[in-house]
């Protein structure tokens, strides 16, 4: 509590408060959502199933609205890119230091988690467990990690983007809308694999518009100027009221238009069984809720801003964001641990879905798993915040030649590219695939590789 203390009463007074609001309660809201869908019972032969909730809650898949969140996170991500790039540049930073700060704080609790599944699963294999159900298990585990592919993806194209951004505003995301839309025609055409794409240009959409919000902020505060080119291709986020109603109407209108008149899934996240997802890759679907959150965020943003000012709220949205990797990591490790402890005494209670007994037992699972997840947290919490530290700290960027920069560089980006092809390779292996460590070669040895890159040139900067 000291340290969170602290931390608040040395906030910068024109620190965005609302953005750390907004990353804190959508991961919250998304570890929330999953705790709720997950249904652990035992199967007619008497061994654990997981099923979906919302298979059987049909009623229940607008609610998705609410809890896919995952776009707000992108969003401020784009936000804290873009400034933090700028800040660094100001200061006559580089762009491979710029991206080695940034990869820091997802690298570090990434590795570890990553590292205790294989060895876990190793003791398992020993002990005789089956490796398919081995990877099953692993692979319930590391759902989180598709998310954070893509995010490690898009931090590592911000030193390409944000400038992209800055030259010819919104037709970046413009001509992703239209690869997005591309891909979803492909799918409703049974071509699948043209989609593939959605899943880097879809979530590049939301965070280009994160970019086009910093610069509605910067160039209010008079310390960026525009020029007659900029004035034809805009690069800034209308933000005022009359905005954020017509953004909040559009989204709304778009997502009834697309989920109950058109093709697509009223639900935002993935259920068995249905033709289309509108997560995995994101669809035109999900872009319409992202621009319903976005009219929604900024009309709330100046009340909820004031509120941050004050100390008690300001450091729950601390000490929350200090460890909210960590928890979006192991949320679902809280899943095995308590499901494990209820087997061994043969007590997993349940009750037919969406009944009364059923969410009176959901309400205290979720709680359950909140006291399962608190010394998780507390014990594996402190790696993230030493990197959050260690960041911030930095003041002054190193300095180097022109040759040993462009080195560095390219040696960063070899170490984002491996550490994507690692978790993107996880992602893709099918549950059923005996894997003996639970995770595929190719994801240990990509990530690790690119993590060990990373994690050198951090240790080696001039």
């Amino acid at each position: 509590m000291y340290r969170v203390r602290q931390l608040a009463e040395r906030t910068p007074a024109g620190r965005e408060r609302y953005l750390d609001l907004l990353r804190a309660l959508a991961i919250c809201l998304v570890v929330v959502g999953h705790w709720t869908d997950v249904v652990v019972v035992y199967d007619s032969s008497g061994h654990l199933t997981v099923i979906d909730a919302l298979t059987d809650l049909a009623w229940a898949r607008p609610l998705t609205w609410i809890f896919q969140v995952i776009p707000v996170f992108f969003l401020v991500g784009g936000f804290a890119n873009a400034a933090s790039l700028t800040n660094s540049q100001a200061r006559g930073g580089n762009v491979a230091e710029w991206l080695l700060d940034r990869s820091a704080r997802l690298i570090g609790p990434t590795t570890v988690l990553l590292l205790t599944l294989a060895v876990g699963s190793l003791v398992g294999r020993l002990s005789g467990a089956d490796p398919v159900q081995i990877r099953t298990v692993v692979s319930l585990l590391t759902i989180p990690l598709w998310f954070l592919s893509a995010y490690v993806a898009v931090v590592g194209l911000t030193p390409i983007m944000y400038p992209l951004h800055r030259r010819v505003g919104f037709l970046v995301p413009l001509v992703l809308l239209v690869l997005v839309a591309a891909g979803d025609v492909g799918r409703l055409l049974g071509h699948g694999r043209v989609s593939g794409g959605n899943f880097l240009f879809g979530w590049l959409v939301i965070h280009q518009i994160g970019f086009a919000w910093y610069d509605a902020l910067r160039d209010r505060t008079g310390r960026a100027a525009g020029d007659g080119l900029r004035r034809l291709l805009p690069r800034r986020l209308p933000t005022g009221r009359p905005a954020a109603i017509s953004l909040l109407l559009v989204g709304f209108g778009g997502l009834l238009l697309l989920t109950v008149v058109g093709p697509y899934p009223v639900q935002m996240i993935t259920v068995p069984g249905e033709r289309l997802d509108n997560s995995s890759p994101p669809s035109l679907a999900l872009l319409a809720l992202a621009t319903l959150q976005l009219g929604l965020i900024l009309l709330l943003h100046r009340p909820i801003e004031r509120w941050l000012r004050r100390p008690r709220p300001w450091r729950a949205v601390i000490g929350v964001n200090a460890v909210v990797l960590t928890v979006f990591l192991w949320h679902l490790s809280a899943v095995l641990l308590l499901v494990g402890v209820l087997n061994l005494v043969h007590w997993l209670p349940s009750a037919p879905v969406g009944g009364g007994t059923w969410w009176a037992l959901r309400a205290l699972w979720v709680l359950a798993l909140a006291v399962v997840l608190l010394p998780l947290v507390t014990v594996l919490g402190p790696i993230e915040m030493r990197t959050v530290r260690r960041t911030r700290h930095r003041h002054r960027e190193p300095a180097g030649t022109g040759r040993a920069d462009t080195a560095r560089t390219l040696l960063t980006a070899i170490g984002y590219a491996g550490v994507v092809a690692g978790l993107v390779i996880n992602t893709m292996t099918p549950m059923s695939a005996p894997e003996p460590l639970g995770l595929p070669l190719g994801t240990l040895v990509a990530y690790l590789i690119g993590a060990g890159i990373l994690r050198l040139l951090r240790s080696t900067r001039p």
